[in-house]
């Protein structure tokens, strides 16, 4: 199933893409694509529904394809080929670092520049939604803890994150700096989520073309390695890490500016096109 939330910020109703690309309305079925619903048995219960019986919505704002995010983790330098774009050596665990949920938008809401940014970069990453409890989960069983994937567009300050003092999450945690969606991809239509195609271009000319055959660390692994340190509920959203080609590899190297459009987007996902706009 291809899970959705449509309408204005604070708004959104909970949602399903049909066969035919028609938006149906579950709002009658779930509260919202969160917590319960995202279980093993809410999701099956939401696949019991006939999407013919479901209401049609117009086509309208998609917000984030998941609400109720209490944790959205990163991983980073997780694909070999971008390590070696920007210098680094491969780490030997998960490198693990923290994005404010408040960077949360919709796929194709505006990107905010923050003030005095001058090195705000792309990076077009596999998003992995939790839909139960996991706690030391070994790494066969960790896919039973997973609800699904999304794109995830993990935008960075490289000055912020890597130029003044202290750890990475300031860099990574501006407001609109966490576009997800469109949808949320139920887990069953993944067949490997190591075998997916991932792409991103800025104003047209492709940047990141990849694959996340070169994760380093693939999903089951990430997800039980997460879980031997916390607790993973439903609704966290893990973002796996980036492909090569991203602005801070170039030489010279390449940051956006207000008024240029970013779409991405992975293979079986769908797809995501912010403007970048300068935050007054």
């Amino acid at each position: 199933m291809k899970l959705m939330r449509v309408g204005q910020a604070g708004s959104e109703k909970p949602a399903l893409l049909d066969a035919d690309g028609k938006i149906r309305d579950l709002s009658g079925h779930v509260a919202d694509i969160a917590g319960e619903a995202i279980s093993p048995a809410g999701l099956a219960k939401i696949a019991a529904i006939d999407p013919k019986s479901l209401p049609e919505l117009a086509p309208g704002r998609i917000g984030a394809c998941v609400a109720g995010t209490g944790k959205f983790i990163c991983i980073g330098l997780n694909f070999s080929d971008h390590a070696a774009e920007t210098g680094a050596t491969v780490p030997p665990e998960p490198v693990i670092f923290m994005k404010a949920t408040s960077a949360i938008v919709g796929a194709n809401d505006s990107v905010r520049i923050p003030r005095g940014s001058e090195k705000t970069d792309w990076e077009v990453e596999l998003g992995v939604v939790i839909g139960k409890t996991a706690k030391y989960v070994s790494e066969a069983d960790a896919l039973d803890y997973v609800a699904g994937y999304c794109v995830s567009h993990d935008v960075s300050e490289r000055a912020f994150q890597t130029e003044r003092a202290g750890q990475w999450t300031k860099g990574k945690s501006c407001d609109t700096f966490g576009p997800i969606g469109p949808w949320l991809v139920t887990k069953d239509e993944i067949a490997d989520p190591q075998n997916l195609g991932m792409w991103l271009k800025v104003n047209g000319q492709t940047m990141q073309n990849g694959s996340s055959k070169t994760m380093v660390y693939g999903v089951a692994h990430i997800v039980a390695y997460l879980s031997q340190f916390m607790s993973l509920h439903p609704g966290d959203v893990i973002s796996t890490g980036t492909p090569p080609g991203v602005g801070m590899g170039m030489k010279p190297p390449h940051y956006l500016k207000a008024g240029d459009v970013v779409e991405l987007g992975i293979e079986g996902l769908g797809m995501q096109k912010q403007t970048f706009l300068a935050d007054h």
